[in-house]
């Protein structure tokens, strides 16, 4: 066995010009590692498939040219090894006048080009030239393809971050906007964040997705945004209601469909706000929705609403105990409630409410999407302070 090289003993520092040379015939081999040499290639030649693969393991080639009659492993076997071992390696067939249909299979089974013996000379050389250049255009392509790829997963990170900042001025929007409606109204202080914890809890055990209940927690925050058009001398009457002014305080829920529903990230919630009043038999209202035709959401802030409703005192009552409150859910079961609704509030138990009602447990309750729904300071603050005092 011969192995013919360049004036060194290892290939040249150049990492794109560095070319194997394999077959039987030590003059062929010794002949073109010379004529590539003079055009300043390093060049390295061996007699056999199997030396030719310990030399591209240790010093690693841009082109191999081999001769595909060579005995014991012959060129195609090799082309095969190297395609499945070393893919961005080059490879030129050599074939005799009469393998012109070997060639053609060489090509198809990933050969970059082929020549016909006897070699010629310049033909070799423009060969050479030409699967180095593709061999560059390739390298690039790839080098492009993934330095695009990591801009693209740097930029896609960049804006899932801005989004999620949005997101998250969005929420605190929206819980600013719940605490001024709830400071408004002075015997519901505190009444929006309660509800949307307690319906989380329940949306919970019920299995809902993140969708569901992001938008839960939006519809449940902004249920009484409608009442911004109501005015005061109903929305804070000490006393009942007459027919009329019932008839003006249910028009909240349309006023504050309309303000949300044009919004596309608050299209769920809006929903929530147009039919939080409905009841599982028909009777509620404004469109007297029957069982399942009531949105999910819905269905599940009912439960939360009359809890927090039963549990908090007002100015014409004191608050009824849990015991009372659960008691009270229960009878209204397949009536105003969704009975499954109802089964998902009884699975809970008086502990995680007690926790839910204090202020320890919103984190907890909001814990859905990296804690993003937490109160802005100055709203916390005053909840707090109002809290306190009721």
């Amino acid at each position: 066995m011969m192995e013919t090289q360049s004036h060194s003993t290892q290939p040249s520092s150049d990492p794109e010009r560095k070319i194997l040379i394999v077959d039987d015939e030590p003059g062929i081999v010794k002949l073109l590692v010379e004529t590539l040499q003079q055009e300043g290639y390093s060049c390295f030649g061996c007699e056999s498939g199997q030396e030719a693969l310990r030399l591209i393991r240790a010093h690693g080639f841009d082109v191999v040219l081999c001769d595909v009659h060579m005995p014991g492993m012959s060129g195609l076997d090799l082309l095969r090894l190297v395609r499945e071992k070393h893919s961005r390696v080059a490879f030129v067939m050599v074939t005799g006048e009469g393998d012109i249909r070997v060639g053609v299979q060489a090509m198809k089974e990933g050969a970059d080009d082929y020549l016909l013996k006897p070699l010629n000379l310049e033909a070799v050389m423009i060969s050479i030239k030409q699967v180095l250049e593709r061999k560059k255009f390739a390298d690039e392509l790839d080098n492009y393809r993934l330095h695009l790829e990591e801009m693209i997963e740097q930029r896609t990170a960049q804006l899932r971050k801005a989004i999620g900042r949005i997101e998250q001025t969005y929420d605190e929007t929206l819980q600013a906007l719940a605490a001024a409606l709830d400071l408004r109204d002075n015997e519901t202080a505190g009444h929006s964040r309660r509800v949307m914890e307690y319906s989380l809890e329940i949306a919970r055990v019920m299995g809902c997705k993140n969708e569901q209940l992001n938008a839960l927690t939006r519809g449940a925050l902004l249920h009484d945004i409608g009442k911004i058009g109501i005015p005061d001398d109903i929305l804070r009457k000490p006393g009942p209601l007459t027919v009329q002014e019932r008839a003006v305080m249910r028009m909240h829920v349309w006023r504050g469909y309309g303000l949300l529903n044009h919004l596309a990230f608050l299209a769920d919630a809006a929903e929530i706000v147009l039919t939080h009043h409905e009841q599982f038999d028909g009777t509620g209202y404004p469109q007297g929705l029957i069982g399942v035709d009531i949105p999910l959401g819905a269905r599940i802030f009912a439960v939360a609403d009359t809890l927090d409703a039963l549990t908090s005192d007002r100015p014409y009552r004191r608050a009824t105990t849990f015991a009372a409150a659960r008691e009270e859910i229960i009878r209204e079961s397949g009536k105003q409630f969704d009975p499954a609704v109802v089964s998902a509030f009884l699975a809970i138990g008086e502990g995680t409410w007690a926790e839910l009602r204090s202020r320890k447990g919103i984190v907890r309750a909001l814990g859905i999407e990296r804690e993003k729904f937490m109160l802005p300071i100055q709203f916390d603050a005053a909840l707090r302070s109002l809290e306190a005092s009721v």
